[in-house]
């Protein structure tokens, strides 16, 4: 009696398949969920690129409460506010906001702040027109600077939202810049 084998090489070239195809999704995970979250305003992320304002008529039966929040990173040591803490808006109507940064180091710095909003869903409707979160921010030692944050809030809006937050996080970003990166952007500053 002669019993056949199975082909085990087929199971295993599926099985490598498989766990390749495991691998390969892992490392598409950020970047779908970065996707994900820029589409839907999950979990609170806002667009990292400036919005046109077109022309829209300001809702001025509605008034949306914007509060400003700001935290430094694990080991930033920078001052960094809002000018104001919140402001009242109408949708369709822009408005400018300062945020105050100021670098009390001896060393010149480079930082970047990261947005999010709360509640998620508003964050689909805000729109920022201009905002230092777009790009790296250096900072000279011992000197301070206001950055301007313009946006807008969307028209259609739901109506059960008459309140967000709208929080910036300031990460160091200086070690991953060269001497001769933060010299050149600190002379275009």
């Amino acid at each position: 009696m002669s019993e056949e084998r199975p082909n085990n090489s087929i199971l295993v070239k599926r099985l490598l398949l498989t766990v390749a195809g495991m691998f390969a999704f892992g490392f598409a995970l950020v970047p779908l969920y970065d996707v994900f979250c820029e589409v839907t305003g999950f979990n609170g992320r806002t667009s990292n690129e400036a919005a046109t304002y077109e022309m829209v008529e300001v809702d001025e039966s509605r008034t949306i409460r914007v509060q400003f929040l700001t935290r430094n990173a694990k080991g930033i040591p920078w001052k960094f506010e809002p000018s104001i803490k919140e402001v009242r808006i109408h949708p369709g109507e822009t408005k400018v906001v300062n945020f105050l940064a100021a670098n009390p180091t001896d060393a010149d710095m480079i930082a970047q702040a990261i947005p999010s909003v709360a509640p998620a869903e508003a964050s689909l409707y805000l729109n920022k027109v201009e905002c230092f979160c777009f790009n790296q921010q250096p900072l000279a030692a011992n000197s301070d600077t206001e950055m301007p944050m313009q946006f807008y809030v969307d028209p259609d809006i739901p109506d059960h939202i008459t309140t967000f937050t709208l929080s910036y996080t300031l990460y160091d970003m200086t070690a991953n810049t060269s001497a001769e990166q933060l010299s050149q952007l600190l002379k275009t500053e």
